[in-house]
């Protein structure tokens, strides 16, 4: 079992930046890739950006220059800095723990809004 706890969501302005965390406890090291989703109301959930257990990365389009997606493998934590946000990066941020093609593991969400 993996137990994911993400933190650092809030409210900032347009233009600012903010950087949640997802914190893993558990059986951390079957994780192969590190995943951001988020889910804006009214829309279905998105993946963002990954993190393999190589250090590999990839990028939604609508983040790819802004947000960075990074490992802290000593305290099992996973960050996304998120620079110039905007209104419409406003979303529930899930972090996503993938054991293998089929199984994975949620943490509860972090609220990110941000105003105009």
């Amino acid at each position: 079992q993996v137990q994911l706890v993400e933190s650092g969501g809030g409210l900032v302005q347009a233009g600012g930046s903010l950087r949640p965390s997802c914190a893993a406890s558990g059986s951390v090291f079957r994780i192969y890739v590190w995943d951001w989703y988020r889910q804006a109301p009214g829309k279905q959930r998105e993946v963002v950006a990954q993190i393999t257990r190589s250090g590999s990365t990839n990028y939604a389009d609508s983040v790819k220059g802004r947000f960075t997606i990074s490992r802290d493998n000593a305290k099992n934590t996973v960050y996304l800095q998120m620079n110039s946000l905007k209104p419409e990066d406003t979303a529930v941020y899930y972090c996503r723990g993938d054991i293998d093609s089929v199984t994975n593991y949620w943490g509860q969400g972090t609220q990110v809004t941000v105003s105009s």
